[in-house]
């Protein structure tokens, strides 16, 4: 059995990946600061797997503590789930968004290289594309010209790991490109719950269906789509922490770097996907329509058909199903 250190393991996608991790036969070592999380995560989390889950609360930054981390534990793989990550935040505090992400990155690069830990996959996001270009995306698309913070700093730590896997023969670094995650494990007991406030869609229809909120604004009704609201990819949790496992089974292919979609390659509008929500549930949501958010693109959705041909990876959850899964 491999033990894989995972950043940010409590959160979200973290989470997911951990119980895919088990399910697959390997040991997950989580290090998570908690800023953005729960440490009653982990308690869930043995409870769905049935295994002791071993964790450290540390921010990846300390760069002593993540030292006597990687002493402790031999390590197969990273995975970097780690990472600050609503974009209209990263809008208002642009520093913060900068300086956690990529300082945390740099720290763990660096406890890797001095541990000789040279197999990393790293989440990455759909906001590194060019919105302004051909659709789908495809991993050899155009990146840069990002419009928001959080979509910056994902792209410099691509560029950051261009140029550490140029460096070193040795590294096999796998980019996982996210689009919209959405879904939880089917046992209910983990789903996304940020400390702050979550600005994806389906936690927010949630919230709104359990009468915590009046009503979803949806942010924008004009853009150039078929009922004018932004079209995006969303694809199952489970289906994302799944296509890690496709990457840490097929190292072999990896000579330096690798990119890779993992998105269901069909685009949805905001309103498709609340009717979607109402017709498998039942439950009505009431909507006001808001003006259009800064950072967001009118369109985004990509091609996964790199990851199938290269990883046998492909989505098994249908968008229904993510709407169960909630």
């Amino acid at each position: 059995m491999k033990n894989i250190i995972i950043t940010g393991g409590a959160g979200y996608i973290g989470s997911h990946c951990v119980i895919s991790l088990v399910n697959n036969g390997y040991i997950p070592i989580i290090l998570d600061n908690f800023s953005n999380s729960h440490l009653a995560v982990i308690k869930k989390l043995e409870k769905i797997t049935k295994k002791k889950i071993i964790f450290y609360k540390v921010d990846l930054r300390d760069k002593s503590k993540m030292k006597s981390i990687f002493n402790k534990h031999s390590c197969y793989s990273v995975i970097h789930c780690a990472g600050l990550k609503s974009v209209p935040e990263s809008i208002k505090m642009p520093i913060s968004y900068l300086d956690n992400n990529i300082q945390s990155t740099l720290s763990l690069l660096k406890c890797m290289e001095e541990k000789k830990i040279f197999k990393l996959i790293f989440s990455s996001s759909a906001t590194v594309y060019n919105s302004k270009q051909s659709l789908p995306f495809k991993e050899n698309s155009n990146i840069g010209k990002t419009v928001n913070p959080y979509g910056n700093s994902k792209y410099i730590i691509e560029r950051i790991l261009n140029d550490v896997a140029q460096s070193d023969r040795r590294w096999k670094i796998g980019i996982a490109r996210y689009f919209n995650p959405i879904g939880n494990h089917h046992s209910g007991l983990i789903r996304e719950s940020p400390k702050s406030i979550s600005t994806n869609l389906l936690p927010y229809i949630v919230k709104v269906a359990k009468k915590k909120l009046p009503y979803l604004k949806v942010y924008g009704k004009n853009y150039n789509t078929r009922d004018g609201t932004c079209i995006r990819d969303y694809i199952h949790v489970m289906d994302i922490a799944n296509g890690h496992i496709a990457i840490l089974k097929n190292y072999m292919r990896i000579h330096g770097i690798e990119i890779y979609n993992f998105g269901s390659g069909k685009g949805f509008t905001v309103l498709e996907i609340i009717r979607l929500f109402e017709k498998e549930t039942g439950i009505h949501i009431p909507i006001k329509f808001a003006n259009r958010r800064k950072g967001d693109a009118p369109v985004s959705f990509c091609s996964p058909s790199k990851a199938l041909r290269q990883l046998s990876w492909r989505p098994i959850y249908s968008l229904e199903q993510a709407m169960i899964d909630i």
